[in-house]
């Protein structure tokens, strides 16, 4: 086994100009630095960078990751094969980068030829020779201690062209040529100092670069925008809560609530480029209270279907009108075909926090209603309408003003942020869930404050399900019958782990707060292996190959809402939760020389 014990190699970084300098002005456009006397050549990696063309993102190559998910239909599946349930009980380190940076890394690692991308809290994004683990370049944006930012971690880049799109935490989309690390421009996509940030991995779509806001707590009016690649300008704009005589208006009360109605942007679309439809899930209302904002308060808690060319809404779906438990529906739904009634349906399917799983029939503009069922305790719908989806809400578990209500799933939801995979050879989705935790959830008047907390809304601490023998599990679902195919628990930690399914009939995922990387059968469940790294692993796992190897890559690093669960489950039952070790490494694994097939 190779270990790479890496640490920031600062000369060569300088030699190739990568090291940017502290925050640009908005809308800037960067002018070519000074040749540097006597530079060291550029390494062949970044010399032979190929650009990242709209067909490669249409149809990526098998042993190619050059999206957070890989492909436009959010399944999170490579067609890789060489690591299957025969021998990867022999998966082992291939090498091992520290990043140098604390909290949460919840990016993907691209993969572009010999380099890959990494994205890390700190708006750092790095460059690495993918067969040695070198660094190639590293690129910093510090942030102000003014910067408002209540999740300062990143989701991801995207690339395009010789292009890497940053969307920073301080609301500032960033370009950097991918060979050197040098910014290119800098545009402002909202101001911070009113309570936009951003967290998610921009989105490329019809040659545009799309990004979303955060700042839901904070009371902002969400929106999705759309920006030129080679000059940062924007090219369209599309708000998520619709202003007065805006399709959706309706769904609000008279007045100016519409103005901080939230309905954030956390995570990034997917794409149909058939049909040139983004599809984006929505969070919260604001305040959380829906008692203060009486209606179905369109588009929050929603899926919504934006046309990447103008921008225009053509389709929604809300999964919880006047949604008041922060079940934000943040996580879009994947594009995937399944079978009902003996028709195949043009699907999209979601997994989401309020605790029901989804199937949806996507159009050219209109989503309609499919199918629902829970996938963890759920006691606050009694059920949910055949035709239309709309839930029936207990009104005893609704939290409102001035009240204190108990409800299951908690906040956190039966499946926060971290996305679901799906394998075309299985026909099964693979779902990081928690189950048999409840919250409780008052709710208070709040006034609006640009900047300040606008939840209206104080969590009380987590209780468990009656019978619970555990919180964390991986689920499997079958997409043509709707039903479930098998669980497996995860004992008492909670499981912030995304999803990894492969060719070769194995799911990869962490999320657990015993700091381990496990590989499952596809079609049973089982664990065939796993591996403790060196903090809890919440990133995103992708594949790739070198000259016939493949590789299983993830970003370990503890922090964010899995840190802020893991301090309540630990209140809850002192001794049985305690911290976990932060620290962010890049760990890439392969089989031994030896043992591939």
């Amino acid at each position: 086994m190779t270990v790479h014990r890496m640490i920031a190699v600062a000369a060569t970084a300088a030699a190739l100009g990568a090291v940017a300098a502290a925050q640009q002005p908005a809308a800037t456009q960067q002018p070519a630095a000074p040749p540097a006397a006597a530079a060291a050549p550029m390494p062949a990696a970044l010399r032979n960078y190929a650009p990242v063309t709209p067909a490669r993102l249409r149809a990526p190559g098998d042993g190619e990751w050059l999206m957070n998910r890989r492909t436009y239909d959010g399944w999170g599946y490579s067609p890789l094969a060489r690591i299957n349930p025969e021998n990867v009980a022999g998966l082992q380190p291939a090498w091992i980068f520290s990043t140098g940076a604390l909290n949460g890394h919840e990016s993907a690692l691209l993969v572009n030829g010999d380099v890959m991308f990494a994205a890390t809290p700190g708006n750092q994004v790095i460059a690495l020779d993918v067969r040695t683990g070198t660094q190639l370049w590293r690129y910093r944006r510090p942030l102000e201690p003014t910067v408002i930012a209540r999740h300062p971690t990143t989701r991801g880049v995207a690339l395009y062209g010789d292009t890497v799109f940053l969307a920073a935490n301080d609301a500032v989309l960033v370009a950097l040529d991918a060979r050197t690390g040098r910014v290119r421009w800098t545009t402002t996509v909202a101001e911070n100092k009113a309570g936009y940030y951003m967290s998610l991995a921009p989105l490329i779509a019809d040659g545009k670069v799309l990004v979303g806001t955060s700042g839901g707590e904070l009371g902002i009016r969400g929106f999705i925008a759309a920006f030129d690649p080679e000059t940062g300008k924007q090219l369209w704009k599309t708000y998520t809560v619709p202003a007065p005589g805006e399709r959706g208006s309706e769904t609000w009360p008279r007045g100016d609530q519409w103005k901080t109605g939230g309905g954030p942007i956390w995570v990034t679309g997917n794409f149909d480029p058939e049909t040139n439809l983004t599809f984006w899930g929505t969070g919260n209302g604001g305040p959380w209270m829906g008692d203060q904002r009486p209606g179905d308060n369109l588009y929050t808690a929603s899926t919504i279907a934006v046309d990447a060319a103008t921008g225009q809404i053509k389709g929604h779906f809300q999964y919880t009108p006047n949604e008041s438990w922060d079940w934000d529906e943040v996580s879009p739904p994947i594009l995937v075909d399944f079978t009902r009634g003996g028709r195949t349906v043009k699907g999209l399917i979601d997994v989401a926090r309020n605790g029901y799983l989804w199937f949806l029939e996507r159009s050219g503009g209109p989503i309609t209603f499919v199918g629902a069922a829970p996938h963890v305790k759920q006691n606050v719908f009694r059920g949910v309408d055949a035709v239309t989806g709309r839930p029936d809400v207990d009104p005893a578990r609704k939290p409102g003003t001035g009240r204190t209500v108990e409800f299951c799933p908690s906040h956190w939801g039966g499946k926060n942020w971290p996305p679901i995979a799906f394998s075309p050879q299985t026909r099964l989705i693979y779902v990081p869930a928690n189950e048999n935790l409840c919250a409780t959830l008052e709710g208070q008047p709040v006034s609006y404050k640009a900047g300040a907390s606008f939840t209206g809304g104080r969590i009380g601490g987590l209780s468990f399900a009656p019978g619970a023998t555990h919180i964390g599990e991986v689920q499997a679902w079958n997409v043509d019958t709707g039903e479930r195919a098998w669980t497996q628990p995860l004992g008492w930690s909670s499981n912030w782990g995304p999803m990894l399914a492969t060719g070769g009939g194995l799911v990869f995922s962490g999320g657990t707060a015993d700091r381990k990387f496990r590989a499952f059968d596809g079609r049973t469940g089982k664990v065939l292996w796993e591996f403790a790294t060196n903090s809890g692993v919440i990133g995103q796992p992708s594949s790739f190959a070198i000259d016939g190897r493949q590789y299983i890559a993830v970003q370990s690093g503890w922090g964010i809402d899995a840190r802020a669960m893991q301090n309540r489950l630990e209140t809850a039952r002192p001794g049985e939760f305690p911290e976990v070790p932060e620290g962010g490494a890049i760990w890439v694994f392969a089989l031994p020389a030896t043992q591939r097939p």
